[in-house]
């Protein structure tokens, strides 16, 4: 047997001292984009002073990473099936290297936020390809536990970004954070050129070899940018330009997919749709992206209002369930390679569940106790479901299709996690009964945080459901 041109039996068959390294090539490869999301925002006050920006011009900064990364997922995951999976990792990961140096080099606002752009790119291929090479790297009886890792990498950069930025901006200006990329750029390319499988040589004739749909990307990018930018303007009120913007995003949708429906080589098979078990894990991706995201969108005001913490001590707060998500994502793989991921899925979203009804209950007599408690529950579930969750989706994907379908279970996510931000943000508002959190009393702070996880908990309730039918379909 050629394990080059076998996948599966090279990952089986792979040395457990060169399954570490491969490892930590995939788990560098989640790492740098994660630390790439969180690191710009603590930097925004240094970058108004050193470019004389208002508000409104620097939320670019953050936002030409997201939606560069949002909006091109699923295309460059199309994009490694044919091309080749490693191949294009390498290539993005350059390009993430790349534009981080001309970041810390920009000299103009505008050039930062292109610079930003292209590392977003870069980004969305390191995110995609970094969970489509599991399939070929790891044995399938290790599965779990890679993606757990995963999720352990992604959950350490998220927390950080904001405390590596704070240091390196103070010692070394804000350009720091961009040039610690590069020698990270670099380990990470030369770790998946050495210890990651080759890309399989194509079986194909070129003139019969699938072709990559322009216009279908095209439409699709548009099309989630302006959701995308509908959700995050306005923190969660639907303006003239927001609704404007959700009818365009529906209008590209439906154009979408009458061109998917032409295309010969189509970049998502409209027919994988119809597949209930991956339209379930889909949806409970996003549901559940919506749920935490409201712990970033509510613990601040909760905490520094309801409870009077200070800055510093809110600061403290937040990163508990980051540092937390870190410490599980490990043990929560090799629990789904241990006790199946269907099992594991159900859990996680019944420990995500009863932490939202503890948030919903307690009181804000028992005082931090009564918010971080809860949250570690919360964050644990959200460990299980993610390592459980992927491996269900990722398992028996065919190899033509890894890196799209791949490229769907991110896009699942980070629309939740917009979706969240803004409509967890109009809940919350709602509860408290006012826009202008600051203004508000304790009560209604405390108030409206209850309301907010009442509202997370109803949709862990379907996300169970969802759960079942996907189990009722031998997933």
């Amino acid at each position: 047997m050629n394990l080059a041109n076998n996948p599966a039996a090279a990952a089986s068959a792979t040395p457990p001292a060169n399954l570490r390294w491969v490892l930590g090539s995939l788990a560098l490869g989640m790492l740098l984009p994660s630390l790439g999301t969180s690191i710009a925002s603590v930097a925004l006050p240094t970058l108004a002073e050193a470019f004389h920006a208002s508000f409104q011009q620097l939320q670019w900064v953050v936002l030409a990473y997201l939606l560069a990364s949002t909006t091109l997922i699923v295309s460059v995951g199309r994009l490694g099936d044919l091309v080749g999976r490693r191949r294009l990792l390498l290539a993005g990961i350059a390009l993430f290297t790349i534009a981080s140096g001309a970041c810390g080099m920009a000299d103009r606002l505008w050039l930062l936020i292109a610079a930003r752009a292209a590392q977003g790119l870069g980004a969305a291929v390191m995110l995609t390809l970094t969970m489509a090479l599991v399939g070929e790297a790891v044995p399938k009886a290790r599965t779990g536990s890679a993606m757990g890792l995963l999720g352990t990498m992604s959950a350490v950069g998220t927390a950080l970004g904001p405390s590596l930025g704070g240091v390196l901006i103070a010692h070394f200006g804000w350009q720091a954070i961009f040039w610690v990329n590069l020698p990270l750029g670099v380990l990470a390319l030369c770790l998946v050129w050495r210890h990651l499988p080759a890309d399989r040589a194509a079986k194909q004739p070129a003139m019969a070899r699938p072709g990559f749909d322009h216009a279908g990307t095209v439409l699709l990018a548009l099309t989630l940018a302006a959701y995308a930018m509908a959700m995050t303007w306005g923190r969660g009120h639907l303006g003239t330009l927001n609704l404007m913007l959700l009818a365009a995003a529906g209008l590209g949708g439906a154009l979408f997919i009458a061109a998917e429906r032409r295309a010969a080589s189509p970049l998502i098979r409209l027919a994988r749709f119809r597949e209930p078990a991956l339209r379930a894990s889909l949806a409970m991706s996003a549901l559940v992206a919506t749920v935490i995201m409201t712990t970033f969108v509510v613990g601040p005001f909760y905490l520094a209002h309801a409870l009077h913490l200070s800055t510093a001590q809110v600061g403290l707060a937040l990163a508990v369930g980051p540092v937390i998500s870190s410490l599980t994502g490990l043990p929560a793989g090799r629990s789904v390679d241990r006790f199946g991921a269907a099992r594991v899925t159900r859990f996680g979203l019944g420990a995500m569940m009863a932490g939202c009804l503890a948030l919903c209950l307690a009181p804000s007599a028992f005082g931090i106790a009564g918010y971080l408690v809860p949250l570690a529950l919360l964050t644990v579930g959200y460990a299980l479901f993610q390592a459980a969750n992927n491996t269900a989706v990722m398992a028996d994907v065919a190899a033509d299709q890894r890196g799209v379908i791949s490229g769907l279970l991110n896009l699942s996510r980070n629309l939740g996690l917009i979706t969240g931000a803004s409509l967890m943000g109009a809940v919350f508002a709602w509860g408290v009964g006012a826009t202008d959190f600051g203004m508000a009393k304790p009560g209604a702070v405390a108030h409206g945080m209850r309301v907010t996880f009442a509202v997370a908990a109803g949709l862990l309730v379907l996300g169970l459901a969802l759960s079942r039918k996907r189990r009722s379909h031998g997933c």
